[in-house]
C-alpha cells in the first residue's frame, strides 16, 4: 500500500511571514498520522498544492506515475475541490487495461491537519482501512465517514461535506 500525497487543505500550515495558509512541500502531516500504525507505509509525495492550482496536465501527470508503478493499493491525499476531477481520471486510467485489479481510494480535508488532527485523521485512517479490506478494483472517495465509489460521492459545497450521490 502507498500513500501518495499532492497536498491540499489537509496539509495546509499556516505561514507567519505571509499571514496565509499554505501547502508546504513536505508530507508531515501524513508521517505524524501514521507513526502510530502496526505496519509501515509507504509516501510520496507530489505536486504539494490546492487541488484548485491542478490542471488536467497535473491529473495526467499523476495517473502517469501511478500507471507505472507495480503497487495494487493507493491511498491519495487530495484538495477536496477537484477530488472527482481527479478520480474521473484514474477511474479512466484503471479502464484503459481490462486486468487492472489496482484500488485507488482518494481522501483529503476540510480543515488543515495543523488546525484540526481529527477530521484529516478520520479520513487517511478511514481510507487505509478500507483499501486494506481488499475491495473490487477501482477509484473511491473517502470523506465526511462515508467511502464510495468516486462516481456516487460528491461535494456539497454548500453543507460543506461529502455526501452520497
Amino acid at each position: 500500500m502507498k500513500i501518495m500525497n499532492t497536498g491540499g487543505t489537509f496539509n495546509k500550515r499556516y505561514d507567519p511571514l505571509t499571514g496565509e495558509l499554505e501547502v508546504p512541500y513536505d508530507n508531515e502531516a501524513i508521517e505524524e498520522i501514521v507513526e502510530t500504525f502496526a505496519y509501515d507505509v509507504e509516501i510520496a509525495g507530489m505536486l504539494y498544492m490546492d487541488s484548485l492550482q491542478m490542471t488536467q496536465s497535473d491529473r495526467d501527470q499523476l495517473a502517469d506515475i501511478i500507471d507505472a508503478d507495480d503497487e495494487e493499493i493507493y491511498v491519495i491525499v487530495h484538495g477536496t475541490d477537484t477530488m472527482d476531477l481527479t478520480a474521473k481520471t484514474l477511474a479512466e486510467m484503471l479502464e484503459e487495461d481490462d486486468e487492472d485489479e489496482r484500488v485507488i481510494v482518494l481522501t483529503g480535508a476540510m480543515t488543515p491537519y495543523s488546525i484540526d488532527k481529527t477530521e484529516a485523521s478520520v479520513n487517511l485512517g478511514m481510507a487505509l482501512g478500507y483499501a486494506a479490506t481488499n475491495p473490487p478494483p477501482g477509484v473511491y472517495i473517502c470523506m465526511s465517514g462515508i467511502i464510495a465509489p468516486y462516481d456516487r460521492i460528491r461535494k456539497n459545497r454548500a453543507e460543506g461535506i461529502f455526501e452520497i450521490v
